[in-house]
């Protein structure tokens, strides 16, 4: 990968694309407001406090594999020992007696450790004739065995407010015996498209139309995040309507995201409405797709006034907005993104001074993973983005890439 100190006079005017998503995040703090919710309920929100474990887990001392519970003392040091079997104990059917020399007792996986005995030995190398069984040299004192407190101990910490609930955490949350969670209220998120150029789905297009795919892109990448959302449609391109819509969405939502109208186009009033309404904190960008990108406030809501081209509003959401929004929602900590080295499988000319975006599928080979180009690059080609599995990040100082290249990926797993 080639890279330049130059900028080309193109990247003095712009923010960096670490600068950027530091400034946004420096400025925003975590939501009021919290509910009571079910366990279930609670997938995919973020705890509002911590969860405390009211005992241990496990309860007791128990066996972590099926076989005989035994006395470490009375294993021989070579050969076979043998001992006699006195009875059975199951999970949620402890043996009641006492395992006295010996003696062992068959015991299931997750059963408590009978008193008297100290080590487990697994069923596959013991030999069982009748009331006795065989037990080979080797075994180590404290084997096979989970202690009482082991995953938790009673009055720690089992999950930290801020966690975002997932699969294993309601699973944890049920091990503990807790029926309700207090969780942060759902992030509210006004989405509207600008634009006399923007149609809505359902009706033939008119001379120049196309149709809307941002708010339906925004929709679903809001959904998974479990926001409440406040869709406001698509706003023609007059300064009464945008001032209108811009003023309900502050009133109904904690943030507002829109898409188009960001450029520097006569037709392009977001700018000019986040000043005289609000305030902008930057809207140009070193990055490539998604360069006039919008930040600022109107009201109490945060704006983001994203790019009206298809891939640019992906872009800039997951680089930028994504982790804006957990933070907001109350994520601690944010999850960190994924990056990692690969050869490139591609050629590719750049100009410096933008860190740039493309969109990549992962190959693995005979010789390790590699990364090819998912179709046509351009910023309205969204297709490129239903192909990809990853982000090629091109940093500001490169100028070109060869086969063979290391460069760096982002995958989708776990972002988009």
């Amino acid at each position: 990968m080639t890279t330049s100190s130059a900028d080309a006079g193109s990247g003095r005017s712009l923010l960096p694309v670490a600068e950027a998503r530091a400034a946004i995040l420096d400025q925003l703090q975590p939501i009021a407001g919290w509910e009571r919710v079910a366990v279930r309920g609670a997938l995919g929100r973020v705890l509002a406090e911590d969860i405390i474990a009211p005992y241990n887990v496990p309860a007791h001392d128990n066996s972590a594999m099926d076989g005989y519970a035994v006395r470490a003392q009375d294993l021989g040091a070579n050969g076979e020992t043998a001992l006699g079997v006195v009875g059975t104990a199951f999970a949620g059917r402890p043996f009641s007696g006492i395992v006295g020399p010996g003696q062992a007792v068959r015991i299931m996986t997750g059963a408590s450790i009978p008193q008297g005995a100290d080590t487990i030995v697994v069923q596959e190398i013991a030999r069982r004739e009748h009331d006795r069984v065989f037990i080979p040299a080797g075994q180590k004192k404290g084997q096979n065995l989970r202690h009482a407190g082991e995953d938790l101990a009673e009055g720690g910490v089992a999950l930290a407010a801020g966690c975002r609930c997932g699969p294993a955490e309601l699973g944890l949350i049920a091990s503990l015996g807790i029926a309700e969670v207090a969780v942060r209220r759902r992030l509210r998120v006004a989405i509207l498209s600008t634009g006399d150029e923007i149609a809505s789905i359902g009706r033939p297009l008119g001379p120049g139309e196309v149709y809307d795919s941002n708010r339906y892109t925004l929709f679903g990448a809001l959904s998974r995040l479990g926001c409440e959302l406040v869709d406001m449609g698509v706003i023609p391109d007059r300064p009464e309507a945008l001032e209108a819509a811009f003023r309900d969405a502050a009133q109904a939502a904690d943030v507002i995201i829109t898409s188009g109208g960001v450029s520097v186009g006569e037709a392009d009033f977001i700018r000019e409405m986040m000043n005289r309404m609000g305030e902008v904190a930057f809207w140009k960008l070193a990055i490539k797709p998604g360069r006039p990108m919008a930040f600022g406030r109107i009201g109490d809501a945060v704006l983001f006034g994203l790019p009206g081209n298809p891939v640019a509003v992906m872009v800039t959401f997951y680089q930028f907005v994504q982790d804006a929004l957990l933070q907001l929602m109350g994520v601690t900590p944010l999850p960190p993104a994924e990056r990692f080295p690969v050869r490139a499988g591609f050629a590719l000319r750049k100009q410096p001074g933008r860190v740039e975006y493309l969109r990549g599928r992962l190959q693995r080979g005979a010789d390790g993973l590699s990364v090819t180009l998912a179709g046509a690059q351009g910023s309205g080609v969204l297709r490129s983005m239903s192909e990809a599995d990853c982000f090629v990040v091109l940093p500001e100082d490169c100028t070109a890439v060869q086969p063979g290249d290391t460069v760096c990926v982002q995958p989708f797993h776990g972002l988009v």
